[in-house]
């Protein structure tokens, strides 16, 4: 297995998606980054650029963007060996209090982003017969929570498109593995990461009542990303790697009690489930 790696890692110029940057680049791991800004990625990678560094500014909504970019990572480093699909912001809200607009561009980045760069890498893959496709969910993609429907809609969709990728291209040496943190304290809860509706109804008590719970975790969250980045990067060096990675103990509680509630629900109506068959 090959130690030195090339990494293209989305949503590079700050949190997740930084630190593994800069963790990458202090191993001597030559790393492709993409940005929406590409000052904003080279002013935070800073000193550790270098030669193994390759920032991207793209726009992954658009897939000629996306596939200029991968295609330019392969020209210059040869190989793509793990591809991150970090990049994603929330979005909280009822489904009434959020516009068509708002939750399709939440679709864009989050989802149809992540389908362009594994659209546009594969050929790659295929070609060489090798590579990790790492995919960014959240629990809220597991266990979600009140107030943020549209957010855990699109974790949803990652989780399930992971799913399925898997079994898709395990015929061609190449492991996929979908990411679901809990809280880490990085800038998600900022207005950097995280856009709110601008339309909230009073009538949605119990939504103002999460977000304003979630917003005063900014800061204090017991996760560090750090630590999350380490585990993220260290699953390429595995040869067996997990299609589910849980990071945090908060996911590892609220998936877990979700499995038991989906057991319990499931259950209910196992007699009327089993009655759909024709008879005579």
């Amino acid at each position: 297995m090959r130690t030195n790696k090339v990494w293209f890692v989305t949503g590079a110029s700050k949190g997740f998606g930084l630190l593994m940057v800069q963790q990458l680049l202090s191993q001597g791991q030559q790393v492709a980054a993409t940005s929406r800004n590409i000052k904003n990625l080279t002013d935070a990678v800073g000193s550790q650029a270098s030669a193994s560094f390759l920032p991207l500014e793209v726009d992954l909504g658009n897939e000629a963007s996306v596939a200029k970019a991968i295609d330019l990572t392969h020209q210059t480093f040869g190989r793509i060996d793990v591809v991150v699909n970090n990049a994603g912001y929330g979005i909280g809200g009822s489904i009434e209090e959020l516009t068509d607009t708002e939750t399709r561009n939440s679709f864009d980045v989050n989802v149809f982003g992540t389908l362009n760069v594994i659209r546009k890498v594969m050929p790659y893959l295929r070609e060489q017969k090798s590579g990790h496709i790492i995919n960014l969910s959240s629990i809220a993609g597991i266990a979600p929570g009140t107030g943020w429907a549209i957010y855990a809609a699109t974790k949803f969709a990652v989780i399930g498109l992971s799913e399925v990728l898997a079994n898709d291209v395990k015929d061609f040496g190449i492991h996929v593995t979908v990411v679901a943190p809990g809280a880490f304290r990085t800038s998600f809860l900022t207005p950097d990461s995280l856009i709110m509706t601008e339309n909230p109804i009073g009538a949605y008590q119990a939504v103002r009542e999460s977000h304003a719970r979630y917003l005063q975790m900014d800061g204090k969250q017991a996760g560090d990303p750090a630590k999350a980045a380490k585990a993220m990067i260290d699953l390429a060096h595995d040869e067996n790697p997990p299609l589910y990675l849980l990071l945090g103990g908060d996911a590892y509680d609220r998936a877990m009690s979700k499995l038991e509630y989906l057991v319990r629900e499931f259950s209910l109506n196992e007699e009327l489930s089993r009655s759909m068959a024709y008879h005579g």
